[in-house]
């Protein structure tokens, strides 16, 4: 491990756990003509239906700039589709298209296919104790990003 790493090697492994996980990922949706992170979107689409672009964005932990050109993305391919929404004219209703739902199968043999690639080297007990352990690292670091907001905030 390179010296400059070596202060940090649980995270330097969990940046290559990551970035490994997403070229794969990459990989995998390239068949189907998606890139990743839009497979997400279309996953919480498919699964409850018509959402406001604000709470597609708050779910998947996104940026409403990400989120727009992701949206935007989809559109054109003919996976979703944006209407204003009746109650706040405002906001934006995405909702996926009957052309998405042949997507769907594939989509859900992908992650599949890409969880097999993850898991299938550990026993079940190995992948409960990976699952435990990721639980408590990401609510470390949400805890850390919240106060990191809140350390950096300008003084009332």
């Amino acid at each position: 491990m390179p010296p400059s790493v070596q202060a940090g090697p649980l995270s330097h492994a969990i940046f290559r756990v990551a970035r490994l996980h997403r070229m794969l990922a990459q990989q995998l949706l390239r068949r189907v003509g998606l890139h990743t992170g839009q497979e997400l979107v279309m996953m919480q689409l498919w699964d409850r239906g018509p959402q406001r672009q604000t709470d597609l964005v708050r779910m998947l932990g996104s940026d409403a700039a990400t989120m727009t050109r992701t949206i935007k993305r989809l559109e054109h391919a003919g996976f979703v589709r944006r209407s204003p929404c009746a109650a706040d004219k405002r906001a934006t209703i995405i909702e996926p298209t009957t052309a998405s739902l042949a997507l769907r199968r594939e989509v859900e043999n992908i992650w599949a296919e890409l969880e097999s690639n993850v898991t299938d080297h550990l026993t079940p007990d190995q992948q409960a104790e990976a699952l435990e352990v990721l639980a408590r690292i990401a609510d470390g670091l949400a805890h850390a990003t919240t106060r990191g907001a809140t350390d950096t905030a300008a003084p009332a």
